[in-house]
């Protein structure tokens, strides 16, 4: 089975290179945010007036800012908190999102239609207007951006476990396990959940990106992370500021981190949907 699973997985990215690209991309993003610290050629917190707004250079590869500290090592050093946040922020709206919405898809009645009317509501929302409301009221720290994040990208997960065991709850593997003494949270929790998380793969990818986003998004309008800490919202926010005088650096290296990082996220969701679709087996 894993070998069958593992031989289409190559196929896929041999007929798709972008889904590999996207994968190598990925990985590579994971690695630089985990070696960040180690790998700057200089100090993201170190200020120099005296080199204060300094274009590309040998020393200096993506310039530096208002305060003479390296653009390029901030850039490095924010890929760490920027994917963080959203890493926590998905896994937890992930697990919350596919127990809820199992439950819901199983069991019916008044806690599904509870539960689906919530989640009209929620979506009903503008979701980075919700996220901004919600971190106003509990404060600008990383765990209240994460909790909003999450919060936000839960109805996406909701929706999608409900809908997957709703079709699945009476299939005949699910009646033979109750017909085994399997008690309803067992065949939840056993038997469909799992078969709903591969497909719910593909969201995670592409709430990944949204999750990367929302954090910069947050922290551009001043709702999000502080400064002095190296964030590419903050980043972008800051050279904005910089740009009619030409300082376009202070604003390309953070702002093409995070781009490259979402269009990463978003094509390799693209790919695991081919991957994870049995249809695309035949």
């Amino acid at each position: 089975m894993k070998s069958a699973t593992l031989n289409h997985a190559a196929w896929v990215l041999r007929g798709n290179p972008l889904t590999a690209i996207a994968a190598f991309g990925v990985t590579g993003l994971c690695l630089v945010a985990a070696l960040g610290p180690w790998i700057v050629p200089h100090d993201p917190l170190a200020s120099n007036v005296a080199i204060a707004l300094q274009p590309p250079s040998a020393a200096h590869w993506a310039g530096t800012d208002q305060l003479g500290r390296d653009v390029f090592s901030r850039t490095i050093a924010a890929a760490r908190l920027d994917l963080a946040i959203a890493a926590s922020a998905v896994s937890l709206s992930f697990a919350l999102g596919a127990v809820i919405g199992s439950l819901c898809g199983y069991i019916g009645g008044r806690l599904d239609r509870a539960v689906g009317r919530f989640v009209d509501v929620l979506m009903a929302f503008p979701l980075f207007v919700l996220a901004m409301a919600m971190v106003a009221a509990l404060g600008n720290r990383v765990e209240n951006i994460v909790i909003a994040t999450a919060f936000i990208n839960l109805p996406f997960y909701i929706r999608f476990a409900r809908t997957e065991v709703n079709v699945r709850r009476n299939a005949g593997w699910v009646e033979s396990a109750r017909a085994c003494g399997d008690s309803h949270l067992s065949v939840v929790l056993r038997f469909l959940l799992p078969n709903v998380l591969p497909a719910m793969a593909v969201q995670v990818s592409l709430n990944l990106g949204w999750a990367v986003l929302n954090a910069a998004g947050l922290s551009f309008i001043g709702l999000g992370v502080q400064q002095p800490t190296p964030e590419w919202g903050i980043m972008v926010a800051e050279g904005a500021r910089f740009i009619s005088t030409g300082n376009w650096w202070l604003v390309a290296c953070p702002g093409f981190a995070l781009m490259t990082a979402v269009l990463f996220f978003n094509l390799l969701g693209d790919g695991l949907r081919d991957i994870l679709d049995p249809r695309m087996r035949t």
